[in-house]
């Protein structure tokens, strides 16, 4: 069971309820929610608004594994069961821990065909106030390949990271950056950031307007599995003819943190950049490498460029912060503090500890490096922040975190996702689901930045201002030169305060739908799993 693939790609008009679909949202199974308080189902034993404790139903399955759990070390505790209590465990564990517990229907899981269908219809379905979905990353993994994502940063792909321009026809899909070393960015794919995927498949990516060949363009845009070959016609940055390049999907391990330097500068000193992709555990490793190498060269301040980071481990997230800010501002202080629901005030109902603020780590973590070292610092007051549409949750929180401890964060580049959000993946039967259980506040107690952060000089957002600039990525510029156009705004606006003119994206179109397509067009959508786009926390028994 898996709530994926995203529908990336869209036909010019397409129902809501489709696009909902596709993303791993809405409800579904055919309840409904309009039963009045204490109806009942005979089929079930259903009492609408009563709930039995989810341990009563949790490890009920219906196919129990056997053997050792990698997790724990221990026997899986799965045993037979049915479909009805699978279900009825998601009842009573979303009526548990669900942020939003009280706006969730109480519909019957027996009106629901499967597992999936019910725990998609187990959110909140309001808005914020740009009218987006209040909860957006609502979503599931199977166990094995949940476990496999987040140690080693291991997933299905072909090295290659698409941006989506514009998901309509006209269609725009570019080259982000691919992975070094991958079969996408070596001889013969040779694939570079900017490069235009014209067709996929034989399917004209620009133009096509039905569902088959909407269907056709999103599998190989993003391949699900391994050994996938799929066929595409790139136009190259710069080049005046396409040509064709087949991609077979392969396990990529990922690199996030990329082009590490030391930047001059006219008045003589050092920038430091670094491109920070995901909050992988592979990443503590490379990230404390790249501080130590910036530390060395003496940087006197720092760009930090998490345009595609969508997150992951908090834990990283509170690393970075410290190696960035130092001890001066963030010793005793707040980097995150949790805020769950309404029935769990003081004490954590995962961990079953007191909540307790989590303060800004010093020291590894253990992910992959042995916990307790060390961790350099550049002691700065301010840093630079490159963001993106993609930019999401756990790379949220460094901004928020800061913020908090009165470092300054300049924004350079486009309003971040909007996700102060996080959860505790929870396995049962094999399927790991991730559900909203807490919000993060920083030091001075904010945490609501729904529609995520936005450089100052943009109109016509909801977003929460940030000291910077709105500037459109460049993609004919590569990552980390200098001349790249958020590179580039960056030290321009550290030299002398002032953005580019106009900012890009800031005359306010006539329509909601034409406002949408200017944001896309101007910033892009990553094409990324919801997996990396979050903000996750580790149970005890997994540090």
């Amino acid at each position: 069971m898996i709530s994926f693939p995203r529908m990336w790609l869209v036909v010019a008009v397409i129902p809501a309820t489709v696009l909902l679909g596709g993303c791993g949202g809405g409800g579904g199974g055919g309840a409904t929610s309009g039963s009045t308080s204490g109806s009942t189902s005979g089929a079930s034993g259903w009492v609408q608004g009563q709930f039995s404790p989810a341990s009563a139903f949790a490890a009920m399955c219906v196919t129990p594994r056997t053997g050792t759990d990698p997790a724990t070390g221990k026997a899986y505790l799965d045993r037979q069961g049915t479909a009805l209590e699978e279900k009825n465990w998601l009842r009573s564990w979303t009526n548990d821990l669900y942020l939003w517990f009280g706006e969730v229907p109480d519909q019957d899981p027996a009106g629901f065909a499967s597992d999936a269908t019910y725990f998609d219809a187990l959110k909140t379905s309001a808005t914020t106030a740009s009218g987006n979905p209040k909860d957006r990353f609502h979503f599931t993994y199977p166990t094995a390949t949940w476990e496999a994502l987040s140690q080693s940063g291991v997933q299905a792909g072909y090295g290659a990271t698409f941006v989506v321009l514009a998901g309509t026809p006209p269609r725009n899909v570019v080259v982000a950056y691919a992975e070094p070393g991958s079969a996408a960015a070596i001889a013969p794919a040779s694939l570079a950031r900017g490069a235009q995927i014209l067709t996929v498949d034989g399917v004209d990516l620009v133009n096509a307007n039905d569902q088959a060949s909407v269907d056709t363009l999103n599998a190989g845009l993003s391949p699900q599995t391994v050994g996938e070959s799929h066929t595409f016609s790139i136009l190259d940055s710069g080049a005046a003819t396409p040509r064709m390049v087949t991609l077979v999907s392969a396990n990529i391990i990922e690199t996030p943190v990329q082009n590490v330097q030391a930047i001059p500068t006219t008045a003589g000193d050092l920038v430091g950049y670094m491109l920070f992709n995901d909050h992988l555990a592979t990443a503590e490793g490379e990230l404390v490498a790249a501080f130590n190498q910036l530390q060395s060269a003496g940087v006197h301040d720092l760009i930090l460029d998490i345009r595609y980071n969508g997150g992951g481990y908090l834990d990283i997230a509170s690393e970075v912060a410290y190696m960035i800010a130092g001890p001066t501002p963030t010793t005793g202080q707040t980097f995150e503090l949790s805020h769950f629901n309404t029935k769990n005030p003081t004490v954590n109902p995962v961990t079953k500890a007191a909540i307790l603020p989590l303060g800004f780590h010093t020291t590894t973590q253990g992910f992959s490096l042995t916990a307790g070292q060390a961790l350099p610092t550049l002691n700065l007051s301010r840093v630079f922040v490159i963001t993106g549409a993609g930019t999401c949750s756990a790379s949220e929180s460094i901004i928020n975190s800061l913020q908090g401890v009165n470092v300054q964060v300049i924004q350079i580049g486009s309003t971040t996702c909007g996700k102060p959000y996080a959860f505790y993946p929870a396995d049962n039967c094999a399927v790991t689901y991730f559900s909203i259980q807490f919000q993060g506040i920083n030091a001075k107690s904010f945490g609501d930045y729904p529609d995520g952060f936005t450089p100052e000089n943009t109109i016509a957002t909801e977003g929460v201002l940030v000291p910077g600039c709105s500037v459109a990525d460049d993609f004919a510029h590569a990552l980390g030169d200098p001349a790249e156009g958020r590179l580039a705004s960056a030290l321009s606006y550290r030299a002398n305060g002032v953005c580019p003119v106009p900012p890009s994206g800031v005359q306010p179109p006539p329509s909601l739908e034409a406002k949408a397509q200017m944001a896309v067009s101007a910033h892009g959508n990553v094409i990324k799993p919801f997996w990396r786009q979050n903000r996750i926390y580790r149970l005890p028994t997994a540090r």
